[in-house]
């Protein structure tokens, strides 16, 4: 196999050491990265200038306006469908989140177990299993549960919301317990602190940018959301991703393009924040 580093020689002709192979230096990595770039962004580019056409074409561009923006926030089915989403993603966020700080502290503040890598597993199944198969597995259960029951409501999709955040909640809040040193929390405990205040003083106040990434991803992805909700909702509970998909169907508009607009903003504001959040931590 080639040698994939650089030999160096210092002054008097004794290898000074070996350069690190570096990928970013390799030809046609810029190219390659612009390009990538290129394709991510600029359809959502498209779609941000012709939400401002005036138009209703998403093609033809005649001058800016913001019509769009005005009928779409005083549009009845849209404001009750980005309500919806919003409860939902503020309970599936708030209830996975909880649910996913108490795995990662019983995952890392153990002792390592025999069927650590099973719990793992578990954790993790909505990440590896297909989502439409778990939509369908999620209604099946659901209409079970329904027919024995006789319950029904939206409580039903904010469970579904719930479970499958749970990883995306998770995987953040792991990674800032693998990386914090364990030695402020053994000293506290040497100096007489019983576990509930350890976990008080020093172990959320440093975990909590873990807790806000995980947070934050778990509402996105809720928030976002199509196929499980598509087969979960009942009456009344169209959220806004589902109401937009709906509308696709009549053919898209720039009202369409607005709303989509207001949600990348959102998107924004949420790593802006966390970015500052976690800025401040540190």
């Amino acid at each position: 196999m080639a040698d994939r580093t650089l030999q160096t020689t210092a002054p008097g002709g004794k290898p000074a050491g070996r350069r690190p192979f570096d990928l970013k230096r390799q030809t046609g990595f810029s190219e390659i990265a612009w390009f990538c770039l290129f394709v991510l962004y600029a359809p959502i580019a498209v779609l941000i200038v012709f939400s401002f056409n005036d138009n209703r074409s998403v093609t033809l561009w005649t001058e800016f306006s913001l019509r769009w923006y005005r009928s779409a926030l005083n549009n009845q089915g849209i404001q009750n469908a980005a309500m919806i989403s919003l409860q939902v993603g503020a309970v599936a966020t708030l209830v996975s989140t909880f649910f996913a700080t108490l795995a990662a502290l019983a995952t890392t503040r153990n002792e390592r177990f025999r069927g650590e890598g099973l719990v793992y597993a578990v954790i993790n199944q909505p990440l590896m299993i297909p989502e439409i198969v778990t939509a369908v597995a999620t209604l099946a259960l659901f209409a079970l549960i329904k027919q024995l029951t006789g319950v029904g409501g939206i409580g039903y999709l904010m469970l579904a919301h719930t479970v499958f955040c749970i990883p995306f909640a998770y995987m953040p809040i792991r990674a800032r317990l693998e990386d914090m040193n364990l030695t402020l929390e053994q000293a506290a405990a040497d100096l007489y602190a019983t576990p509930l205040q350890v976990f008080r003083r020093i172990t959320l106040p440093l975990m909590m940018p873990g807790i806000v990434a995980g947070a934050m991803l778990a509402f996105v992805v809720s928030f976002d959301d199509v196929i499980i909700t598509l087969m979960v909702a009942g009456p009344g509970e169209t959220t806004l991703p589902i109401y937009i998909f709906g509308q696709m169907r009549r053919g898209i508009t720039p009202e369409t393009n607005a709303v989509s607009t207001l949600i990348v903003l959102l998107s924004v504001v949420l790593v802006a924040l966390l970015f500052f959040f976690g800025k401040r931590r540190r």
